[in-house]
């Protein structure tokens, strides 16, 4: 096993989701403008990147939004809260910088390659992420796309439902790296799902279109933040080979 193998071994090992945090320890919020900056670096649907992350620094803030996350002690003590958030409503600006990312990459060889990516982003993009309110367009991609795969291998997650929980995946994805980055920077986090998500986009100014994926307190564990020994289930449940 090499250096690198064993350090993120010991990362994944060492990370937990710490319910308490110690307020007497020193915190450098630098090391969460830090992790955050690579974690704009992790695996999305199609390159979209439709994330924000909303940082609560501040006193005031931040009691109100543990008041939110339910009274939560992971969130009472943090130093830090962060609220990873997808922005549905930003695909146009998103594909348009996707698309100009492909004509610049591809300048003076316009091949098959750049002609597909480009009309994955032109077309494609525009035709799964346009969704009107009642959900219609998405239940007629739906059907679309059941009558396609009757003759051939199609995609069938095209519905506005099935949009949202793929935009729910990259922030997660997101997260991961962001809290493997500050366990790395010597610091702990729980990521947290309970919480009014109406107050609490209310608190960070979020608009309707809006959603938290989830909020991640940070800080640096209480001797007793940690409320048991890890348990998983055998891999052998959860592990299959085909």
């Amino acid at each position: 096993m090499s250096d690198n193998q064993k350090t993120f071994e010991q990362l994944i090992h060492s990370r937990r989701s710490v319910r308490k945090y110690d307020q007497d320890t020193p915190f450098d919020h630098d090391a969460v403008t830090r992790s955050l900056e690579l974690a704009t670096l992790s695996p999305n649907s199609s390159n979209m990147q439709l994330w924000e992350f909303h940082r609560v620094v501040s006193d005031d803030k931040r009691q109100t939004l543990a008041q939110y996350c339910m009274g939560q002690n992971a969130a009472k003590t943090a130093n830090e809260l962060v609220a990873f958030v997808v922005t549905p409503y930003k695909w146009q600006s998103r594909a348009e910088l996707n698309a100009a990312q492909i004509r610049s990459a591809f300048s003076g060889r316009e091949d098959a390659t750049a002609k597909r990516a480009l009309k994955y982003y032109e077309k494609l993009i525009p035709f799964v992420y346009n969704n009107d309110r009642f959900g219609i367009f998405g239940a007629a991609r739906k059907v679309l796309s059941f009558f396609m795969g009757l003759k051939k291998p199609m995609v069938r997650e095209v519905s506005r439902s099935d949009v949202r929980v793929c935009l729910h995946k990259s922030s997660s994805l997101a997260a991961m790296t962001f809290m493997t980055a500050m366990r790395a920077e010597g610091y702990d986090t729980c990521p947290m799902e309970g919480f009014d998500s109406k107050r609490a986009k209310q608190l960070l100014g979020l608009p309707k279109g809006a959603e938290i994926t989830m909020i991640i307190s940070c800080g640096k564990q209480a001797e007793d933040g940690i409320y048991s020994d890890r348990h998983r289930v055998a891999n052998d449940e959860v592990i299959f080979s085909h």
